[in-house]
């Protein structure tokens, strides 16, 4: 009796293992173009820090993308619990946002103003300034990025059962942080 238990138990984890890692696979498909994003602009974070600082650069951004997840798989699941309607409404707020910041990505680079050009001249900036306002500006970016994905997900796995929709939610942030991270770096290197 105790060994059919085991088997009982064991069948019921491998299955819920596998909707897991088909709700993962759904998800990570529906937030590939944002993964984009975060990838490129994780690619970006070491442009104009000196080769001795890239690594601490990019750990504090991976520590700051860390605490951004900490805050919005919590966050994402309360809302899925109790205000789900606010999904759509988040979804086109963070949108919004990141046309605000290719927006004045597009006018600092074609109507340089003295900030803009001050932080383009490494020389007349304090780098230490310099790579903190980097790291601040990924971390910013990337809670909105990843917002935008951990919201994805949730629409994606909106039927499923709350403990599932935590899996999958953590698993995702788990696999974009550390991904979008190797790849930036790799990409960077290149």
């Amino acid at each position: 009796m105790a060994g059919t238990n085991l088997l009982t138990l064991l069948d019921d984890i491998t299955t819920l293992l596998d909707d897991i890692a088909t709700m993962s696979k759904v998800a990570t498909k529906k937030t590939a173009g944002v993964l984009g994003d975060d990838l490129a602009l994780n690619a970006q974070q070491v442009t104009g820090v000196s080769a001795d600082r890239e690594l601490p650069v990019v750990w504090a951004v991976a520590k700051g993308s860390f605490v951004n997840k900490a805050i919005l798989v919590p966050a994402a699941l309360l809302i899925s619990v109790w205000l789900p309607w606010l999904i759509s409404p988040l979804l086109m707020l963070g949108g919004l946002f990141l046309c605000f910041e290719g927006a004045e990505k597009l006018v600092e680079k074609f109507l340089p103003n003295a900030h803009s050009v001050a932080q383009q001249n490494a020389n007349t900036v304090d780098l230490a300034e310099y790579e903190k306002q980097k790291v601040k500006g990924a971390i910013r970016t990337d809670f909105i990025l990843s917002a935008e994905i951990i919201v994805i997900t949730l629409g994606t796995v909106a039927g499923a059962t709350l403990l599932n929709q935590a899996l999958v939610l953590s698993v995702i942030a788990i696999i974009m942080t550390v991904g979008v991270l190797w790849f930036g770096c790799r990409y960077s290197e290149t």
